[in-house]
């Protein structure tokens, strides 16, 4: 079902479009505030009007049509591990082989092709900093292929959802949260989470024995998470491009240090921003302020950035815009415990 379609739905009963509804409010309403109890299902069957069973059955069908990739948690970056946004100049030829390569390490969670000389853009997570310098390192010789990395420096707009109706996202103000010692049944709780809920009644508590917490404890835990900004947030994670969202670019700019941060969160104000922050620059790459923009079509994207920098006042600086054309991996990232915690 196509996003025009899904945006359109009326509160018809029965037949194709009751289920349509039914899909969008999922889709939609779900993304963040999802119920931390005990049968979560059954709270969100009654918010619908529908049943249980019927809303895991949807969610399943959702999921197996790859328009959600889970119903889980999505962590901030840098608050459990190391990440980086990472780049690579491929020779074209060798592009099928070298995605394949880069896909295929379990620290790689985003990975796609862009319009730009760095052709190959990929989102990288470890323990810590020195494994992920490694990881990166091991990419780099696997496939022939040296990669710049682009660590965050600023956050100015992080992920609460997206909003299919107009394709926005929640604005929200980021504040610095420091790095999380975790217990070894937290990690394997993290872990479990990974690939999201079951779909079984008690899902917490599922999750909770499998991890020796109980339900109890891994309730309050994700509970404590959302709190204290470890965690964006915890619903369902939609795969925009899949729902009619097919347009997206990488919008940069090279803009003086002592300025960035006042374009940055001038620029996150925006309605039509879907993330923005600030990554160091490396010799090859100078531009250090980032967004990424979504649309229905390529036209409506390149209107709303020009947009975006005449408001702001970009439009002066440096800059790039690289639109995605290929998705070789989307997923959660699939953080992993320190050794010492993990042996």
């Amino acid at each position: 079902m196509d996003q025009a379609r899904l945006a359109n739905v009326s509160a018809h009963t029965g037949g194709v479009l009751a289920a349509e509804a039914l899909d969008f409010r999922l889709l939609n309403d779900f993304q963040r505030g999802f119920p931390l109890l005990s049968q979560p299902w059954d709270v969100l069957a009654e918010g619908l009007g529908s049943t249980a069973g019927e809303v895991v059955a949807r969610l399943r069908a959702l999921h197996d049509a790859g328009k959600i990739s889970r119903v889980g948690p999505v962590f901030a970056p840098n608050r459990i591990g190391a990440s980086t946004l990472a780049a690579m100049a491929v020779p074209e030829a060798e592009l099928p082989r070298v995605a394949m390569q880069v896909s295929a390490f379990p620290g790689v969670n985003h990975n796609y092709r862009r319009e730009h000389r760095f052709n190959l853009w990929f989102v990288a997570s470890a323990p810590d900093e020195a494994a992920l310098a490694r990881l990166l390192e091991h990419v780099g010789a696997a496939t022939g292929c040296p990669a710049i990395a682009l660590p965050l420096v600023e956050e100015y707009h992080i992920d609460l959802g997206f909003d299919l109706h107009s394709g926005r996202r929640t604005r929200h103000a980021v504040s610095p949260v420091q790095r999380q010692a975790l217990t070894r049944s937290e990690w394997q709780l993290i872990d479990l989470l990974h690939d999201g809920l079951p779909w079984v009644a008690r899902p917490f508590q599922a999750v909770g024995d499998a991890a020796g917490l109980g339900e109890g404890r891994v309730l309050a835990t994700l509970s404590r998470w959302l709190t204290d900004g470890t965690l964006r947030r915890f619903g369902v994670v939609v795969r925009h491009r899949e729902l009619g969202w097919r347009a997206n670019a990488m919008c940069v700019w090279q803009v003086p240090d002592d300025q960035v941060s006042a374009f940055g969160h001038a620029l996150a104000a925006e309605d039509g921003v879907s993330l923005c922050y600030r990554r160091r620059t490396t010799p090859d790459w100078p531009y250090n302020l980032f967004c990424m923009i979504h649309g229905q079509g390529r036209e409506a994207v390149e209107a709303r950035r020009a947009t975006l920098a005449a408001r702001v006042g970009l439009a002066a600086f440096p800059a790039a815009v690289l639109f995605s054309t290929d998705c070789y991996k989307q997923c959660g990232a699939r953080y992993q415990a320190p050794l010492e915690q993990a042996a």
